[in-house]
């Protein structure tokens, strides 16, 4: 049985193998089936294989060299279901985009700067670009450090990422409707995409308060029901087709901040609670937060400013972010993640 290259890293509140794409079949069905060996799917505890038994630690990165121009490396990212085996490529993941920065250098795919490397990436899941400043003191990656990221324990060395291109990246637009609040049965809801797909709704109009625990959402099986009825609407609506098998949009309930952010969320991926929010996810959000016609309205504590920086309440802190907009559009969004090493070596099937 022959090993594959893989190095098992956390990024930003996520955690999974990356792989350079040479080193995985090139014909996606072939992939996606080595993957679920790897991770040990289908199986809900993924006890035969490397995933973590949930949709946060069961997400594989694959990067290659740049095949743009503009751009360092290619990162794909896939979403593997434990129980399912599911294996999507419908969005990104902005955590896990936290770890291809020191990964591709250290598959020398790039040359690292003395002090900090830019590595430029192309995201495949949308075709838009990030720019990731990681720490290479000495010409080499150092994941210790003082940054801090709430939802993950202790300090290491930031990644700072730059993203441009994501409004509409995989809707087509912001508001891939064109309204700020579209209706779904006679429930306000707020369709956007800066960077990922996502539905807001408050967390009133669902009997919800906002600030529940994960465990508590997750345990309720009217409310699930109700907010998989309005993805599967809102699938359609934004350009994105039948979702009743893809991970998008992600469905947020907001609520009035409570510890200086400027909006609380629970965010369903699309299934589970989140523990804390996805990067893009909490990007779309912010932007949602701008729009004075959006269900975010009377709740969102938004100052202007520009760029602005904001943080977005979640289950275990508050993810900051800042945001850059010209003539009414976002032109660029940064987010301070960071990344750990955590196994080089080979994984087997």
């Amino acid at each position: 049985m022959s090993g594959i290259p893989c190095m098992l890293m956390r990024g930003g509140t996520s955690r999974g193998p990356f792989f350079q794409a040479s080193d995985l079949p090139s014909d996606p069905q072939e992939r996606n089936a080595l993957l679920r060996s790897l991770m040990g799917s289908p199986d809900a505890r993924q006890i035969d294989g490397i995933g973590g038994a949930h949709p946060l630690t069961s997400k594989v990165a694959v990067v290659s060299p740049g095949a743009h121009g503009d751009c360092d490396v290619d990162y794909l990212f896939l979403q593997v279901t434990p129980d399912t085996g599911a294996v999507s490529d419908s969005q990104n993941c902005g955590n896990m985009l936290a770890g291809v920065g020191p990964f591709a250098i250290e598959r020398q795919l790039v040359r690292a700067g003395d002090t900090e490397t830019t590595v430029r990436v192309h995201m495949v899941n949308s075709g838009s670009r990030a720019d990731l400043i990681v720490q290479t003191p000495g010409g080499r990656v150092t994941y210790g450090g003082d940054a801090r990221i709430d939802g993950v324990p202790g300090t290491h060395a930031p990644v700072m990422q730059y993203y441009s291109g994501t409004a509409g990246a995989q809707c087509g637009q912001l508001l891939p409707t064109g309204n700020p609040t579209d209706y779904h049965e006679g429930r306000p809801c707020t369709l956007i995409d800066n960077g990922m797909p996502c539905v807001l709704i408050r967390a009133g109009v669902t009997g919800c308060s906002g600030h529940e625990s994960p465990d508590d959402l997750e345990n309720n099986p009217a409310l699930k029901a109700c907010l998989e009825s309005t993805r599967l609407w809102a699938g359609q609506k934004m350009n994105l087709g039948d979702v009743s098998r893809k991970t998008i949009p992600k469905m947020c309930l907001i609520s009035a901040p409570e510890r200086g952010g400027i909006i609380n969320t629970r965010t369903f991926i699309p299934h589970r609670v989140h523990q804390a929010i996805g990067v893009l996810a909490a990007a779309s959000v912010a932007a949602a937060c701008m729009l004075p016609d959006s269900v975010a309205a009377g709740l969102a504590a938004f100052e202007a400013g520009n760029p602005g920086p904001v943080n977005v309440e979640h289950p275990t802190g508050a993810l900051a972010i800042e945001l850059e907009w010209e003539d009414g559009r976002i032109i660029r969004t940064g987010i301070l993640r960071t990344a750990n090493k955590l196994m080089d070596g080979l994984v087997f099937p």
